[in-house]
């Protein structure tokens, strides 16, 4: 919204206005204000969640194992992403383009993913059901989600690619480290629902110890938010070796808010952590990254940047199969943060070792973009 303002740069003569047609300005600002925003709606949130029943069984999980884990942590309130979706809404309103198709794109995955990760947090908490949504139930409401966005993508491509072989590159994978594309055609929308869902499950799963998933999506949120204002630029995209996606560049100020955002709920989520995000602020989180990489072509990249999240979805996926197959398992307890705690590591190390390795991948990812 406050992009428009630009316009009265001619009437007003105020020079300093042309300052909010620039990406990274914005970008900047929206940063900024999303992280104050989550410091001050944080104490009120959270002294809301502690008065009602929202916190009545925060930190309880089926498993025993993980109850040893947190004996702690059974009165800590959960639904903080609500902060999180707060703040980025807030600042993304006020700093992006809201006629863009990316920046639509994003906020209906985010508000919708949120939905359903408060509906999930609010039967686990105030209906007392351990479990929530079903996972048929939880997985079919994200792929409804993720559809209408992917498909507008599908449909606009001609459009904001300026042509119909334009729009075929953007429907090929663009693969890293080699000057290779595999055409998907139709089978785009498949693949960047199945992208979508899982980003913002492996989140989820790695949603479990103090700071430790906001920690990680955070620096996958930089690493994405400088992808998508590299792609959107005509120079930097051919210089790197991207594709250049027209528009996308706005995504870096979603990226921003998402930052900023999420430090701000670091502040009141790290050990030992006064909220949680729960399934409200993990699902839109992780779902947003993945609709981000989808954007601007760089889904493989995704394993590499989200790294951290891959081998804690993959570790559950390896207990299962393990233990179905064979009667074993692989992990003292999945997923694999928990493991580590079973083997005597404390939980702040956990998260800080993590927080390393995802620091490790992001920047390496960026190592492997084609310079010249």
């Amino acid at each position: 919204m406050l992009y428009l303002l630009h316009r009265l740069q001619d009437e007003t003569g105020w020079a300093a206005l042309d300052a909010l047609r620039s990406i990274t300005f914005r970008a900047a600002l929206a940063g900024l204000l999303a992280f104050v925003v989550s410091l001050l709606v944080g104490k009120p949130i959270i002294a809301w969640l502690r008065s009602g029943r929202l916190a009545e069984r925060s930190g309880k999980h089926p498993s025993e194992k993980i109850n040893e884990l947190h004996r702690g942590k059974h009165d800590t309130p959960t639904m903080g992403g609500l902060m999180l979706l707060l703040a980025v809404l807030l600042s993304t309103t006020l700093f992006a383009r809201l006629d863009n198709l990316f920046i639509q794109a994003a906020l209906f995955v985010m508000l919708g993913l949120g939905v359903i990760g408060l509906l999930d947090d609010y039967l686990k908490q105030v209906r007392e059901n351990h479990r929530g949504l079903s996972k048929m139930q939880k997985l079919g409401a994200q792929v409804l989600v993720s559809l209408p966005p992917v498909l507008a993508l599908f449909a606009w491509a001609p459009s904001f690619m300026g042509s119909a072989e334009g729009a075929n590159s953007y429907m090929s994978l663009q693969v890293p480290l080699v000057d290779a594309t595999l055409p998907l055609g139709v089978g785009f929308l498949l693949w960047s629902v199945l992208v979508i869902v899982s980003s913002s499950n492996a989140v989820n799963l790695t949603d479990g110890l103090d700071g430790l998933a906001s920690g990680c999506a955070l620096l996958a949120g930089l690493c994405f938010g400088l992808l998508a204002y590299l792609a959107g630029r005509v120079d930097s995209s051919a210089h790197l070796g991207l594709l250049f996606v027209p528009g996308a560049g706005e995504l870096a100020v979603f990226c921003a808010a998402l930052v900023g955002a999420t430090l701000g709920f670091l502040w009141f989520n790290c050990f030992p952590a006064e909220v949680f995000m729960g399934d409200t602020g993990s699902l839109p989180l992780g779902g947003v990254i993945g609709l981000v990489a989808v954007c601007v072509r760089q889904e493989l990249l995704l394993l590499l940047v989200g790294g951290v999240f891959v081998v804690e979805a993959g570790s559950v996926i390896l207990q299962v199969l393990s233990f179905r197959t064979s009667g074993r398992r692989i992990f003292a307890c999945a997923p694999l943060h928990h493991h580590f705690q079973f083997r005597g590591w404390p939980e702040s190390k956990v998260t800080i070792r993590f927080w390393i390795l995802a620091a490790i991948l992001a920047l390496f990812s960026v190592a492997t973009l084609k310079l010249g």
